[in-house]
């Protein structure tokens, strides 16, 4: 075994022991991502199992575990945009949600939950304030990010809990990739990315419990090699991660899913979301990312 030291969001490193055979290197990309600040983050309905109104929520704490995610991301050489936070919609901070970016095409949101509802147009505006002109907003219910992952090669469509299925069609023709659907069979994970994210081209770590049978036997046919997480590394919303082709940043509580990606050539860096999790959410929720 050898000694891993990791970044963690507290004072100290941590260490993670990891067996000592060289993994493959891993190169890292630049990235692009929109964040919007959680100014009027709190829990005042509940829309998925995480979501208790009657638990005591800290706006200000959730800004500065959100500040030192967009931080990480910024010292990891990425650029971050935001947009602004809007009164009344709690969960904007949850940007992954509310759009898809492939080569420059925009594929906007529809919410089913109406609390969430007015947030898809407010990314709608900003993408076209910001010169992009092929922006489609949907006709089925679709959570972009939050149901939508792409690897690269294909478009990894979540359904079950939030996104309509007939969205996954209508995704396909938008964006112009092929898409394949995967049944989410867990309400803890309502949304594909809170099971399951892209490591690096033709690698994902999945929870293979979130998901039917049918769709189990797809991933282990597209991904044999994939990283398969514990049913502990779900609870703590760890496969809410964002790998950039080297460096995956997840929840500071998923150290087993930390250590299974180490051994995988990865360097994990961990941020803390604990006030982020009250409303299900973590990492990538607050991530979307604009692939130009």
């Amino acid at each position: 075994m050898t000694s891993v030291s990791l970044v963690g969001p507290g004072e100290g490193p941590i260490v993670l022991d990891v067996p000592a055979p060289a993994a493959p290197v891993r190169v890292p990309t630049n990235r692009r991502y929109l964040m919007c600040p959680p100014e009027h983050f709190t829990v005042e309905y509940s829309i998925n199992p995480w979501m208790d109104p009657s638990r005591p929520v800290s706006t200000e704490l959730a800004m500065r575990q959100w500040t030192a995610l967009k931080e990480t991301y910024e010292r990891l050489g990425h650029r971050v945009e935001t947009i602004e936070a809007q009164p009344g919609l709690p969960d904007m901070v949850f940007s992954a949600n509310s759009g898809t970016v492939v080569d420059g095409k925009v594929l906007g949101a529809r919410f089913r939950a109406p609390q969430r509802a007015a947030e898809a147009d407010h990314f709608r505006r900003w993408f076209l304030d910001n010169g992009y002109r092929d922006v489609v907003m949907p006709e089925c219910t679709n959570e972009a990010e939050g149901d939508f992952t792409w690897t690269g090669r294909y478009l990894l469509a979540g359904t079950g809990f939030r996104t309509d299925p007939r969205a996954h069609a209508e995704a396909q023709e938008v964006l112009g990739v092929p898409v394949v659907s995967l049944q989410l069979t867990d309400p803890r994970y309502y949304h594909l990315d809170v099971a399951l994210f892209v490591l690096d081209d033709d690698l994902i770590a999945y929870y293979p419990d979130a998901f039917s049978p049918g769709s189990r036997s797809v991933l282990r046919r597209l991904f044999p090699d994939a990283v398969i997480a514990t049913e502990a590394d779900a609870a703590c919303l760890g496969l809410n991660a964002v790998s950039d082709g080297r460096h995956v940043v997840l929840p500071v509580e998923a150290t087993h899913l930390a250590e299974q990606v180490a051994r995988r050539g990865f360097e994990p860096v961990f941020v803390d979301i604990s006030e982020l999790r009250k409303s299900g959410g973590g990492p990538k929720c607050c991530t979307m990312e604009i692939r130009d």
